[in-house]
């Protein structure tokens, strides 16, 4: 997968928005004003930074080496994933789950408009 890959799969889903807070090479994806995704636009091989449940993420960093703590971020929650070797299943799987997470950490107001945009 690429980053444009990456990022049409992202804005596919509801309520998303992709944003440049940082620096002009780190692609932000939030929903409901809140991180799910980060995508380095400079760095090769392409890298993003996913959020996992800590069950998960013992699991994912234990069986791939391209999975690893995010820099700068919660390292019992947030994982880098170089994409280069790793399933694309697994990648979406893993931009779903962030998704999710996030997702239902907003309000049910918040939820239902993003639902019904």
């Amino acid at each position: 997968m690429n980053a444009e890959d990456i990022r049409e799969y992202c804005l596919q889903k509801n309520g998303v928005e992709e944003s440049f807070p940082f620096d002009n090479e780190t692609m932000v994806f939030k929903v409901g004003n809140k991180i799910f995704l980060l995508m380095s636009l400079e760095k090769q091989p392409i890298f993003i930074n996913v959020k996992t449940d800590p069950q998960w993420t013992e699991e994912l960093r234990a069986s791939y080496s391209q999975i690893y703590g995010a820099y700068h971020m919660s390292k019992i929650h947030w994982n880098s994933v170089v994409l280069d070797g790793l399933p694309k299943d697994l990648i979406l799987k893993m931009i779903d789950h962030s998704y999710d997470l996030i997702f239902k950490k907003l309000t049910k107001k918040m939820q239902d408009q993003i639902l019904h945009l």
